[in-house]
C-alpha cells in the first residue's frame, strides 16, 4: 500500500514519464508488428507495474482499489497493448488467487506473478457462455487426486502468452447456472492449448484467443480456495473490482484523445483562424472534457467505498458502463475535431485510437448487459430499503 500522499505522486509521476518518453514514440510500431519489443516489457517487470495491486506480502505494491485507478487512468493515456500486457496480472489474472486464494496458493504463485515472471489471464467466457456468463460447458471430472478438464474458452485476453489461466469449470453434473461452478489455477502444459491470436479491429500488440482444454488433469490442490462449487462466487468478486479498474482503464484513453484533438483544433487553421475558435468545435471539447470529468468522479467515489468495506456490485457496473460508452462518443467527437486527417492512419494516432477503445463497450460485460444488471440491482436494493 502506498502509505503517503508523496509516494503515489512519484509513481503517478513515473508512469506519466514512462508513457510520454518510452511507450508514444513505439505506438505506430507496436501496432504495425502487433508485437511488444523484450527490451521495454523488461522495464515494466524492473519498475514492478505486474504487481500493483498484489499484496506487499507476495512482492507487490499492495495498490488500494484508489490507488490502483489513479494509476491506471496514467498507464492507459497510451495505446490500449500497454496496460493490457500488464493489466491481466494487476486485475483479473491475479485477483482470484488475491481475493479466495489459500495461503500456500499465493505464496507459490503471486510473488512470480508481482515481478511479471508469469503472466496471468482469466478463462471464463466461452462459444455459447458470454453474457450469459453462468452458462459454463466447460467440466471438471474428478480423478483421485487430480480433475480433467475439457472445453473451450472464448476471447480470452493474453492468452497466447500467458503462464497461468484462472479457470471456470463445472465440477458437478447435471447443475445449471452458477451452481457447481469450481475456480481452477492452471498451469500451461500438457492438456491446455491456446489457439493463435485472433486478427482484430484494434488493440494492436494485446494478443486474443481461444483456450482449449483436452484431458487437461489438474491437481484437486490448484482449486482457488480449496473449495468446490464456489466459483462463480470468486470469479465476481474479480469482476466487481475489475470493473472500477477497467473504468479508469477507458478513461485514461479519453484523456489522451482530447489532448490529441485540441492540440490538432489549436494548430489548424481555416478561414483564417484555428479551429478550435469555431463554437461548434468549442461545444464537442466542452461535452468531452465534462464526460472525463464524471467518469473520473464516479471512478474515484467507488473505488474509495470498495476500500472502506461497502459493496461496490451496483457501483462497479455503473462505472464501468458509463466509462466505456463516455470513451466511445469522446473518440467520436475526436475523430469529428480532426476532419478528414482524423479518419487517416499515416496522419494522427486518433484513427487507432478510435479502433482500440471500440472494445471496451463489449468485454466484462457488454453494455447492455450493465443496464439489465444496474437496473436489477437498483430495484432489488429500493425493495430492501422498502422492507
Amino acid at each position: 500500500m502506498i502509505r503517503d500522499t508523496h509516494s503515489l505522486n512519484a509513481l503517478i509521476a513515473d508512469i506519466r514519464s514512462f508513457v510520454r518518453e518510452r511507450w508514444h514514440p513505439l505506438e505506430d510500431q507496436i501496432d504495425r508488428t502487433g508485437e511488444i519489443p523484450e527490451e521495454l516489457v523488461d522495464e515494466l517487470r524492473r519498475k514492478g507495474y505486474f504487481g500493483w495491486s498484489i499484496p506487499e506480502a507476495y512482492g507487490g505494491l499492495g495498490l488500494t482499489a484508489e490507488e490502483l485507478v489513479l494509476c491506471a487512468m496514467e498507464l492507459s493515456q497510451a495505446s490500449v497493448a500497454l496496460r493490457a500486457r500488464v493489466g491481466t496480472n494487476t486485475g483479473i489474472g491475479s485477483e482470484a488467487l488475491v481475493a479466495d486464494g489459500t495461503e500456500e496458493q499465493k505464496s507459490r504463485w503471486l510473488p512470480r506473478m508481482a515481478r511479471g515472471e508469469l503472466t496471468g489471464c482469466l478463462a471464463l467466457t466461452e462459444p455459447d457462455a458470454g453474457s450469459e456468463a453462468t452458462n459454463i460447458q466447460t467440466t471438471a471430472r474428478r480423478e483421485g487426486e487430480h480433475f480433467v478438464l475439457n472445453g473451450t474458452k472464448r476471447f480470452i485476453t493474453n492468452a497466447p502468452l500467458a503462464d497461468v489461466f484462472t479457470v471456470i469449470a463445472r465440477t458437478q453434473d447435471g447443475t445449471r447456472g452458477n451452481n457447481g461452478l469450481t475456480a481452477f489455477f492452471v498451469e500451461r502444459g500438457e492438456g491446455l492449448r491456446t489457439g493463435a491470436p485472433y486478427r482484430k479491429m484494434g488493440q494492436a500488440g494485446s494478443p486474443v484467443s481461444d483456450v482449449h482444454f483436452e484431458d487437461c488433469r489438474v491437481p484437486a490442490s490448484h482449486i482457488i480456495g480449496g473449495r468446490e462449487g464456489v466459483g462463480f462466487q470468486t470469479v465476481m468478486k474479480v469482476l466487481n473490482k475489475q470493473r472500477m479498474h477497467l473504468a479508469a482503464l477507458c478513461t485514461g484513453p479519453a484523456i489522451r484523445m482530447l489532448d490529441l484533438a485540441m492540440a490538432h483544433a489549436s494548430q489548424r487553421q481555416q478561414f483564417g483562424q484555428a479551429v478550435s475558435s469555431f463554437q461548434l468545435v468549442q461545444g464537442m471539447i466542452a461535452d468531452c472534457r465534462t464526460e472525463i470529468y464524471a467518469a473520473r468522479s464516479m471512478i474515484l467515489d467507488a473505488a474509495r467505498a470498495r476500500d472502506r468495506g461497502e459493496d461496490v456490485a451496483l457501483t462497479a457496473s455503473m462505472c464501468k458502463y458509463f466509462a466505456s460508452e463516455m470513451c466511445g462518443r469522446v473518440a467520436d467527437r475526436c475523430v469529428q475535431m480532426f476532419g478528414g486527417s482524423g479518419y487517416i492512419a499515416d496522419f494522427s494516432p486518433i484513427e487507432r485510437y478510435y479502433r482500440d477503445v471500440r472494445l471496451f463497450r463489449l468485454y466484462e460485460g457488454t453494455s447492455q448487459i450493465h443496464q439489465l444488471n444496474i437496473a436489477k440491482l437498483a430495484l432489488r436494493e429500493r425493495a430492501g430499503a422498502a422492507q
